[in-house]
């Protein structure tokens, strides 16, 4: 307990690795639009505009993913937790989202490890849940290895507009 007599967690709190992915993927879309602006001007490279491309792809995919998995510890609620997602695909609009989240009390308290008295931890995707949350590393493989087939797949298909 902290000396106003809350306690507090350690590590990664869903509210501090929602606002890391947050500012990731504002980052790359600075490298995104800084390389489109090269490459219209000075003739960047193809290959570090494909890698910043990739990059991008890459944050903007986990962002996503983690928006998922916030959304549903947080029990956002389906529609709040959709507009997570779509904030990545405006530029910077994940920064507003995940700070007026944080001043609503949205991003607040830890992972939901434990059962409550609340009827939703009853539901089977509750208990799911749960349980790979108690497996940290076992719930990171799985997000990574979706992710990576995403983005395999999206590479296979190819850049948005075409080559």
């Amino acid at each position: 307990m902290n000396a106003s007599g809350t306690t507090t967690q350690a590590g990664f709190t869903p509210r501090k690795l929602y606002f890391v992915l947050a500012i990731a993927e504002a980052c790359t879309w600075t490298l995104l639009i800084t390389g489109l602006i090269l490459r219209a001007t000075t003739g960047i490279d193809q290959t570090l505009f494909t890698t910043i491309g990739g990059l991008h792809g890459f944050v903007f995919i986990s962002y996503g993913a983690t928006s998922i998995l916030i959304a549903f510890n947080q029990r956002w609620g389906f529609w709040v937790g959709l507009l997570a997602v779509i904030t990545a695909i405006l530029p910077y609009a994940t920064i507003p989202f995940e700070l007026v989240q944080a001043k609503r009390g949205a991003l607040e308290g830890p992972w939901r490890t434990q059962a409550t008295d609340d009827p939703r931890d009853a539901k089977a995707l509750d208990r799911l849940f749960r349980w790979f949350l108690a497996r940290p590393v076992l719930l990171i493989l799985v997000i990574v290895l979706a992710i990576v087939v995403v983005f395999s797949t999206l590479l296979f298909l190819g850049p948005p507009g075409g080559r």
